[in-house]
């Protein structure tokens, strides 16, 4: 044999977000790279799993998941997002919103798709694009609102666009993308013919009175949004893996197929355990789950402003986009090195989040317990920049 690896490996390259961790814990240091919840998981949604493996629920389940969790799934969309949604035939658990994306990026799309990418982006939804053999073409948002230009959209939408991919809230940014912003891409995707895959993983951590708004509740716009969530966030269970499609059947079924294919499906109990939390916990969970976010954001972005740092503030989700040109560097992962070497305190290069750009951006993570936090912002604060 020639060679060892297939041609889709040469596409590939490891998480910057995974090898600052390492690079963290090779110093001992406090990690606000990787987007791990430290807060506590709801005793509802432990509860729920534990009974459901005590009670047996430990064997395969059907391709697109047990009936508890798709019909909770249904009922949040009916409540939270002003969507109905049929748990037979329009939900797809998978293994975590990678899982689901995943799937759903093989169902839809071909080698040679064009996918229109807003930047920054998150690089696990480039990397399964380039996997797929599908070809980002990006499109850049800039600071500090990150406000979307909807002809530049057009602009960049050619014969071979399949589809796009929009994240809101967002990582790393933090945008939240306001009504007249989905609309204008749900009108563009109908009279352009192409998909629009919504990442809203992120979409109870909304702050300063903002409204989480999916696409998929417009009118006329259902059969072209693929939702892609899960609870990961929600519920601090990013190591569960447990996540969903939500979309028009016509999609769905061969979503759900290549879900079985790669998967099989999701951890039985598990899902027992989000449809208990799901079921069980009130609005009142997420009001205080916002809150106490947004408190964390505010004691991180004191403790970057402390430093001498300039951070960018974040509409949602629990990351900040930090401009670090003054820290000395060639680049931002030296400038991320030097930041963790100076205080103890990872983050992500902003080139991870940028084809070509981002050598003075950095991102930090504040879904960290108050202790952790406050001891991660006083080292910042002592940055001699």
């Amino acid at each position: 044999m020639s060679r060892d690896y297939s041609d889709r490996s040469d596409l590939i390259v490891q998480s910057e977000i995974r090898n600052m961790t390492l690079e963290c814990n090779r110093v001992g240091g406090i990690n606000l790279a990787q987007g791990v919840c430290d807060t506590d998981t709801p005793r509802e949604v432990i509860d729920g799993a534990h009974e459901a493996a005590m009670d047996g629920i430990n064997a395969y389940t059907r391709y697109d998941g047990l009936p508890i969790l798709r019909q909770a799934i249904a009922k949040k969309f009916k409540e939270f997002n002003r969507i109905d949604v049929d748990p037979e035939g329009e939900i797809v658990c998978s293994a975590g919103a990678t899982g689901a994306f995943y799937s759903a990026c093989m169902a839809l799309l071909n080698p040679g798709d064009e996918v229109i990418v807003l930047e920054p982006y998150y690089g696990y939804h480039v990397n399964t694009l380039l996997a797929m053999g599908a070809v980002p073409v990006f499109v850049r948002l800039e600071p500090p609102e990150w406000e979307l230009d909807i002809q530049m959209i057009a602009d960049a939408i050619g014969p071979k666009t399949k589809a796009m991919i929009i994240n809101t809230p967002s990582n790393p940014s933090g945008k939240v993308f306001s009504r007249s912003e989905l609309k204008g891409l749900t009108d563009l995707a109908i009279d352009r013919d192409f998909f629009i895959f919504s990442d809203e993983i992120y979409e109870y951590f909304v702050y300063d009175d903002r409204q989480h708004i999916s696409p998929a509740s417009f009118e006329d716009a259902w059969d072209r949004v693929i939702v892609i969530s899960g609870y990961s966030k929600t519920f601090s269970i990013t190591g569960w893996r447990i996540g969903y499609a939500v979309c028009d059947r016509k999609w769905a079924r061969m979503i759900g197929y290549m879900n079985d294919l790669v998967y099989v499906c999701a951890p039985a109990p598990l899902q027992v355990g989000v449809a208990r939390g799901i079921e069980q916990l009130t609005g009142e969970y997420y009001r205080r789950l916002c809150q106490q976010y947004q408190r964390k954001r505010e004691v991180l972005l004191d403790g970057l402003r402390e430093g001498g740092l300039y951070p960018y503030v974040p509409q949602g989700s629990y990351y900040i986009l930090a401009d670090v040109s003054s820290i000395p560097g060639k680049g931002s992962k030296e400038k991320a090195l030097n930041i963790l070497r100076e205080c103890g305190v990872a983050s992500v290069p902003g080139t991870a989040f940028y084809h070509q750009d981002g050598e003075d951006l950095v991102r930090f993570c504040f879904a960290k317990t108050d202790d952790v936090l406050r001891s991660a912002c006083d080292r910042l604060s002592r940055l001699s920049w």
